[in-house]
Formats: C-alpha cells, sequence, structure tokens
C-alpha cells in the first residue's frame, strides 16, 4: 500500500519561509508524478504545486515566484519551499502521488502563517 507521510508544518510569521517534505514508501517513487494540494477552512482544496516524472513543474498564480517544488528520487521525496509567506497561505497542505489511475494522499500537514 503506498504511503505518503508530510512534515514540515507549523507556525510561522508573514514574511518567513517554510519547507515541507513528503516521504513515499511501498511505490516505484520515480514513475509518479507528485503534487503539493492545499485546503483551506472553508475552502476547495486546491493545486499548489506539481512536478511530472520529468521535473516539469507548474505553480498556482498565488504562489509563483514564492513557492518551489522539488523531488529526489533516490530518497524517494518531494518537497515545497515556502518563501515570503502570507496569512492567506495558511491552509492543510497535502502531498499527492498520480501514475494512471492511481491518485494516492497524505494525512496533510497545518501551515499557520500570522500576520
Amino acid at each position: 500500500q503506498v504511503q505518503l507521510v508530510e512534515s514540515g508544518g507549523g507556525l510561522v510569521q508573514a514574511g518567513e519561509s517554510m519547507r515541507l517534505s513528503c516521504a513515499g514508501s511501498e511505490m516505484i517513487f520515480s514513475s509518479f508524478n507528485m503534487g503539493w494540494y492545499r485546503q483551506a477552512p472553508g475552502k476547495q482544496r486546491e493545486l499548489v504545486a506539481h512536478i511530472t516524472t520529468g521535473y516539469e513543474t507548474k505553480y498556482a498564480k498565488s504562489v509563483e515566484g514564492r513557492f518551489s517544488i522539488s523531488r529526489d528520487n533516490a530518497k524517494n521525496t518531494v518537497d515545497l519551499q515556502m518563501n515570503s509567506l502570507k496569512p492567506d497561505d495558511t491552509a492543510v497542505y497535502y502531498c499527492n502521488a498520480q501514475r494512471r489511475l492511481m491518485d494516492y494522499w497524505g494525512q496533510g500537514t497545518q501551515v499557520t502563517v500570522s500576520s
């Protein structure tokens, strides 16, 4: 069974940085497209950043230029570097792995940005 475990969430002040990491297990990590999503209270889950097996990346417009996604297939990890954080970035952040019809989610990690 594929497992995705996020780490690195917490409380920061606006303008600070935070790095999230997601470790995958029981999977051929390099064969999965990986993404970070977030869900704020009362809002739908939204894509934050995505990285393909070929290392192509895309970002939500709201985080372009501030967030960076990267993957390390040797370590089975995908990271999200978040800079210049804003209170609007407050949400539960989820790691996602996709391959063909397979779609897996982590349990989520809370990120809270205070003003």
